[in-house]
């Protein structure tokens, strides 16, 4: 478990603790911070998905998710890539929205580099005929099977989620916080009203 202030009087606790709750939750799937809810607009619609966060990266502020290139997600980023990242855990009291871009990678050194440092499980949901989200008849048909993992790669993408600001919320009776960290520019910090 990480250590985390009890409260917060200083705004820069709010972005160090942040980062090492997306730290830690790359490895700890315990944390509620592993898997991270993805919102993007899907023509006029908000479009909404649970992801598994893969990787952090807090000097080049983005965070790495994989994902089926048939997913009609792609095709969304394609057409708008502005993005929001929502995580809320209640035993750490935290709440972290992220705003920014997602871009995504196929078939290149981001996919391969992932790809090769995946387990041979995750590489098996890839293999699976048909496009993520298809309409079938008969799941069964669908069901992850032996075969050659190696073939999932075709299907296999990465979208890395670049953030342009960080809000931070924590939920005390004694005294609520809320931070926004921007990196539009130049970065900037800014206590909110809770």
């Amino acid at each position: 478990m990480i250590e985390l202030p009890d409260s917060y009087s200083d705004i820069s606790q709010t972005l160090e603790s942040s980062e090492l709750i997306l730290a830690d939750a790359v490895e700890n799937s315990k944390t509620l911070f592993h898997t991270l809810v993805l919102s993007s607009l899907d023509n006029e619609k908000v479009a909404s998905r649970v992801v598994v966060l893969r990787e952090f990266n807090k000097n080049e502020r983005y965070l790495r998710f994989h994902t089926d290139a048939r997913a009609a997600k792609i095709k969304e980023f394609e057409l708008n890539n502005n993005a929001a990242i929502l995580g809320y855990d209640p035993e750490l009291k935290i709440q972290l929205k992220l705003q920014g871009t997602v871009e995504v990678n196929y078939d290149n050194d981001v996919t391969k580099s992932a790809w090769d440092a995946s387990t041979s499980r995750s590489k098996k949901c890839y293999s699976v005929d048909g496009g993520s989200t298809m309409h079938i008849e008969d799941p069964s048909k669908y069901d992850l099977k032996d075969g050659n993992i190696e073939d999932g790669y075709k299907n296999f993408a990465v979208l890395l989620f670049r953030f342009s600001s960080l809000e931070f919320l924590y939920l005390k009776s004694s005294g609520h916080r809320r931070a926004l960290h921007n990196w539009d520019g130049e970065y900037s910090s800014s206590w909110l009203v809770p």
